[in-house]
């Protein structure tokens, strides 16, 4: 059990039982949906009628941070949970008495109770939250993302990325995180690998692409180090901002495994091209929704929810057969991939990896406490 997962699972239920949250998401109803992938749906009402608007252009994926808008910075301070950052001598440690975050350290990052969660245990993970980034990756954050799963050590554990466009509401850099007891239909899905990045050392981190799921994607694996699996993503994120690409990311299997959505829903909202039934249920496809964890807003969605109507609003998003090619060849030369791998007769399938619930939370534990990894 670890330490990690206790800390922030001991604190996120501090704040619950102190009234941070806007509404009470362990009362929402859950269900899986019968069929091949298992898609999960929950009835949220509260998030619908009272998340935060999105205040910015979802037109554009890189855009300038704006102060008068909401941010981070504004947020309580009974709202964050802890700072977590990278220690000096790669040694993890606990301090539960660090000093408050001031303007002279400008460089902590921190975790945030998300005050409209999906999920139990839905947090914020926050990079140099003083420094006032925009919502764009960049290689640094994104590495302290992927040491956040891992060092979480939970497979129930996952954490996401929405970019402007693919429905990130605050332009302010942040990563999402939370735990769901049960393996996400994405994590399910057949994979075809395409690609593997050259390494001296032979383990290059390798590339797939899902099969026969709704939204056209690829799946980042291996490396030498965690620092190879990140700065390969991180690269071909990069590319598709500066392309203004709206995408989504999904970080798993205690960061061993990740996810990436080039999507084009706003796009298509913007040409009028989006389905009525999509629009009418007021769900926003956002990673989380991408991977297969469903938050409905209406009651006669989540009654009558199918596999095959999950399968229909997912679809909507994903880029057509051809533009999702022509975006990998150019993101896949972007992040360094040089050698194919043919392996086009034979889809390798992934043995699911969740043979234990999540553990328990344990009692709570102090405020004002600092993680080093």
């Amino acid at each position: 059990m670890c330490f990690l997962h206790n800390l922030l699972l001991g604190q996120w239920e501090d704040r619950m039982s102190r009234g941070l949250f806007r509404y009470d998401v362990t009362a929402c109803d859950t269900k899986i949906i019968p069929g091949r992938y298992g898609f999960i749906a929950q009835l949220n009402k509260g998030r619908h009628l009272k998340k935060r608007p999105t205040e910015f252009r979802v037109d554009k994926v890189l855009q300038d941070f704006d102060e008068t808008k909401f941010n981070f910075t504004k947020v309580g301070q009974e709202e964050v949970l802890f700072r977590f950052e990278k220690s000096i001598d790669h040694n993890r440690h606990f301090f539960p008495s660090a000093p408050p975050i001031t303007a002279d350290s400008n460089s902590s990052s921190v975790v945030a109770i998300n005050v409209s969660p999906i999920e139990y245990g839905h947090v914020l993970l926050i990079p140099q939250v003083l420094n006032c980034l925009p919502q764009r990756i960049d290689h640094g954050s994104f590495l302290l993302a992927l040491h956040m799963a891992k060092e979480a050590a939970d497979p129930f554990f996952r954490v996401g990325y929405n970019s402007l466009g693919a429905f990130a509401t605050i332009n302010h850099l942040h990563f999402q995180a939370y735990y769901l007891a049960a393996p996400f239909p994405v994590e399910k899905a057949p994979t075809r690998r395409i690609m593997t990045m050259k390494s001296p050392q032979d383990e290059g981190v390798i590339v797939s692409q899902l099969l026969n799921y709704p939204v056209r994607g690829l799946v980042f694996e291996g490396g030498s180090t965690v620092q190879d699996l990140s700065d390969s993503v991180a690269s071909s994120c990069i590319f598709l901002q500066n392309n203004n690409i709206p995408f989504n990311v999904l970080i798993t299997d205690c960061g061993r495994r990740i996810f990436l959505f080039p999507q084009c829903y706003a796009e298509k909202q913007a040409r009028g091209e989006a389905s009525q039934e999509l629009l009418d249920t007021q769900v926003n496809p956002a990673v989380w929704e991408i991977s297969g964890h469903i938050v409905l807003k209406r009651q006669e969605d989540f009654d009558d929810a199918s596999e095959t109507y999950a399968w229909r609003l997912l679809a909507e998003v994903s880029l057509s057969n051809k533009r999702f090619h022509q975006v990998k060849a150019y993101l896949l030369e972007a992040a360094g991939f040089q050698t194919e791998i043919e392996e086009n007769n034979r889809d390798l399938e992934r043995e699911p990896i969740y043979e234990q619930p999540s553990p328990e939370a344990v009692a709570h534990l102090p405020q004002d406490c600092m993680v080093f990894y």
